[in-house]
């Protein structure tokens, strides 16, 4: 890194223009200071826990898992995945945004995407689902905001329907007030380690830790 970007500064200035266009300025503020002052409290990392959702039978429910060779800080956090039902999932995003909170999340994008619409579906052409509701209170579709820029879609924005979501999403990254007692209760376990190829290492997420 150093021979190609110089090395880092020790202090920086951070410089933004809000949404009504009004320019703003930090600093000099050191990285862990601008986390502290102007990140944590809006996102605490130490708050946020990973819940995966694998249904191989070599994998458990219930059981927290790691992986070989997966982290890149020299004293970091080690990466814990919670592993539980798809349902569990779900649950915890829907608190989550109706909490006022967007949720990070992994998936396999590609699958079942109408581009041209915006919109994943398993039923991709079924258009009812997209604008219909759910009567007992259940998610029927996410909107998600991906890196697309606001020129595509609605305004950036895709829909992602619950039949999807149960299918080709395997890991969210959520706030702990979201998830369960019994749930948390399974980040105290010694993780299984598995192999450095093992699919669920292929996304990993700086706030996937147990502590």
């Amino acid at each position: 890194m150093y021979c190609h970007t110089g090395t880092p500064p020790e202090k920086f200035n951070y410089e933004y223009y809000n949404k009504e266009k009004t320019y703003n300025s930090f600093g000099l503020l050191t990285p862990q200071e601008f986390y502290e002052k102007h990140v944590r409290p809006l996102f605490d990392v130490n708050n946020k826990v990973c819940l995966v959702s694998d249904p191989r039978q070599s994998n458990p429910f219930g059981q927290l898992y790691t992986l070989q060779c997966l982290g890149n800080v020299v004293g970091g956090r080690q990466t814990a995945y919670n592993n539980q039902p798809i349902e569990t999932l779900m649950t915890a995003v829907k608190d989550s945004i109706a909490g006022g909170e967007a949720v990070w999340f992994g998936c396999e994008v590609s699958k079942r995407f109408e581009r041209k619409n915006g919109f994943e579906d398993l039923d991709a052409q079924d258009y009812r689902l997209v604008f219909n509701t759910e009567e007992k209170g259940n998610p029927l579709k996410f909107r998600v905001e991906n890196s697309y820029s606001d020129k595509e879609y609605d305004k950036g924005y895709l829909l992602l329907t619950a039949p999807w979501f149960r299918e080709f999403v395997f890991e969210v990254v959520v706030d702990k007030k979201y998830v369960p007692d019994e749930v948390l209760q399974v980040f105290k376990q010694e993780p299984k380690v598995l192999p450095a190829w093992d699919p669920m290492g292929t996304l990993a997420c700086p706030c996937c830790s147990k502590e």
